[in-house]
């Protein structure tokens, strides 16, 4: 039942984002005669302080809290698995340079540190993914340095490598494959920390810049409304807490169905 209902949620923002490209709503354009205005038969969720469509914009930030998510994941899992396998699978000197480097890294809270990165870089969609990145390859590195590290000495890796295999094969063909399942399952819940993360740099305002949708600068700027007009704020949240709680779920179920010991009893 959980299954259903997070997979459901997923396909409903899925379907959302689809429906707004066809139906071609413009997130940013103005009806003063309808500034928090509560929703209607014209504008489905009502308008935002400005008269622009909340449902239009509320489309348009979840298609960059997605494409900001994937993005980073995509980085932050390649950079980490790259780092966590080399540390793993050489050891020695090589694999306490590591460590060390992502222990500096682990000695701040994730989100200070890409709030930090963000000043710096200054705000906007390409500085915010760079400041996402810079702070969530942590968790894959340190995963996969342990997995490669008990991996690296078994027979078939031993094997491989007493009949010659090179270190790209063996980390490639014989270690790599055996950490997908974890990855995979680590890589959703990063998903939903990025979309967490991006939606609090943007309440901050280091992230997507107005007039740009974010359900962040959203929830920002509903909340100065929140007494007046609380559906601005309550749709915006909603929504963010529906499609992290179903990114959750989704994980939990499929850590589940990838767990061979659990599907073994």
């Amino acid at each position: 039942m959980i299954k259903i209902l997070a997979y459901g949620i997923l396909l409903f923002w899925l379907l959302a984002v689809v429906l707004g490209r066809l139906f071609q709503l413009d997130p940013n354009q103005i009806d003063l005669n309808a500034i928090l205005h509560t929703p209607s038969a014209v504008y489905w969720l009502g308008n935002d302080d400005l008269g622009r469509s909340i449902l239009a914009r509320l489309l348009h930030g979840v298609e960059v809290s997605l494409l900001v998510a994937l993005s980073v994941t995509a980085v932050t899992m390649t950079v980490g698995v790259l780092i966590g396998l080399l540390a793993g699978f050489y050891g020695g000197r090589v694999d306490q340079f590591l460590m060390q480097v992502t222990d500096v890294f682990l000695a701040f809270p994730g989100i200070l540190l890409a709030i930090a990165f963000a000043a710096v870089l200054g705000p906007g969609l390409l500085n915010l993914m760079i400041a996402l990145s810079l702070t969530g390859w942590v968790s894959y590195a340190r995963l996969t340095r342990g997995q490669t590290l008990s991996l690296r000495d078994r027979q078939h890796v031993l094997a491989a490598l007493s009949l010659g295999a090179s270190v790209p094969r063996l980390i490639g063909k014989h270690i790599l494959p055996l950490l997908t399942s974890l990855l995979v399952v680590e890589a959703t819940y990063s998903l939903a920390s990025v979309m967490i993360a991006e939606a609090s740099l943007s309440f901050l305002g280091l992230g997507i810049q107005a007039p740009n949708a974010s359900w962040g600068a959203m929830l920002r700027d509903g909340v100065r409304y929140m007494l007046v007009a609380p559906h601005y704020v309550l749709i915006v949240g909603m929504s963010l807490m529906s499609l992290i709680l179903a990114i959750n779920l989704g994980g939990d179920s499929l850590r589940d169905h990838l767990d061979v010991r659990q599907e073994a009893d």
